[in-house]
């Protein structure tokens, strides 16, 4: 039995067909079902039920993945290990981030983590929390930057800041002579909302989750796009709520529209995210360090507080 044989063995548990399987492993399909064949004549079971289609696990195949899983971590792990011991923060490495932090953070600290650390190869993909979570998982992320928190017992959380939520409201609209508004003045009604658990933190969160549950069945929006829901509003559809930094690149026309909420203002907390196995730490370290040097350097010239962690 040998370490590639069970990777090999992970790649058709995932795609379920052979073929496949080889050409993510950048092996040949006859290469890869010799070492497949092999293992299970050395175990003495059938891992793969190659009957049916798409190919299935079979009961003992399953338990065999579920530990080549752990087994393939803690090989991996060995290489952290030296990579730790010696210092060295390179190789590749695959964070995902939601839709509706990707296009405001990243360009604040991509260009700065990728000048420190040349030697790491990010690969970067803008994924649905509930992707992120599977993959993460399945190992197929090494990190990723989410809303939270997740409530997850396979993820671990570090928290890079607190973004504060901003009202858009067009023009006539119920709130628009208010300068400051109030949790209590949101009304479903007249409200469109992000679909994707970007709430509002802590009491919040569960102010959204009511307001979901009392939503209206003629008229139900489910959209992770901030910039279609400002057209909406736009339209007259209704006012919606904006991650601060979103508000940073809109028009300056548009500006008119903004409205803040008076203290303590509803936040969401924007996490960076890990399986509790933390292969790679030294990589996680130093985007979360590079991460939240940005953030702070954003506060100083922020009229609206983004809260760090380090601040609290």
């Amino acid at each position: 039995m040998t370490i590639t044989q069970l990777k090999y063995a992970l790649a058709i548990a995932e795609h379920k067909n052979f073929t496949k399987a080889a050409e993510k492993c950048f092996v040949t399909q006859p290469t890869l079902s010799t070492q497949i064949q092999k293992l299970e004549d050395e175990l003495d079971v059938v891992i793969f039920d190659r009957g049916k289609k798409p190919i299935e696990l079979t009961d003992v195949g399953q338990k065999i993945v579920n530990q080549a899983k752990n087994i393939v971590n803690e090989a991996e792990r060995i290489q952290d290990i030296v990579d730790q011991q010696k210092g060295f923060i390179g190789g590749e490495f695959k964070l995902g981030i939601i839709p509706t932090i990707m296009p405001t953070l990243l360009p604040m600290f991509l260009n700065n983590f990728i000048k420190k650390y040349p030697k790491v190869k990010l690969k970067i993909e803008e994924l649905t929390t509930e992707e992120i979570l599977s993959r993460l998982n399945d190992g197929h992320l090494d990190a990723a930057i989410a809303a939270t928190p997740l409530e997850s017992e396979n993820v671990k959380e570090r928290p890079l800041y607190y973004e504060p939520f901003v009202a858009y409201i067009p023009t006539n609209h119920r709130l628009r002579d208010k300068q400051m508004i109030e949790v209590a003045d949101l009304d479903l009604d007249d409200m469109l909302l992000l679909e994707d658990g970007h709430c509002f933190r802590d009491g919040v969160i569960n102010l959204c989750k009511s307001f979901k549950d009392q939503m209206d069945d003629n008229f139900q929006l489910e959209s992770g796009s901030i910039e279609t829901l400002i057209k909406l509003s736009n339209e007259g559809l209704g006012m919606t709520l904006l991650p601060y930094m979103h508000t940073l690149d809109i028009k300056e026309k548009q500006n008119v529209n903004l409205r803040y909420f008076d203290e303590p203002s509803p936040a969401r907390e924007v996490s960076l995210i890990y399986h509790k196995s933390e292969l790679k730490m030294q990589i996680i370290n130093a985007l979360h360090d590079v991460i939240s040097g940005v953030i702070r350097g954003a506060i100083a010239f922020s009229n609206v507080e983004i809260i760090s962690p380090l601040s609290k």
